[in-house]
């Protein structure tokens, strides 16, 4: 059974993503480069899926699962071998 996300708000550091169980996720926008660097207005222009969160404008797409497990952006250089 999958989760689905019901708000998202912002504040300076951190997304909230509110969940249809009751649960809230505080998530670093650290975590996702795209979002730390978008404006409010890119931020705030977001649409809601049954398994999570698009941003049409900033080409970023965070599935709940991901967020739960802990998972950061997947699209981060560093991640290559030595």
């Amino acid at each position: 059974m999958s989760i689905s996300p019901t708000l998202v708000r912002f504040d300076d550091d951190c997304f909230w993503v509110e969940l249809q169980d009751g649960r809230t996720l505080g998530v670093p926008l650290a975590w996702f480069p795209r979002l730390l660097n978008a404006t409010v207005e890119q931020r705030q222009a977001f649409e809601l899926s049954p398994r999570g969160i698009h941003w049409d404008d900033l080409d970023e797409d965070l599935s709940i699962d991901g967020l739960l497990a802990g998972f950061g952006d997947l699209t981060d250089s560093r991640r290559k071998a030595a």
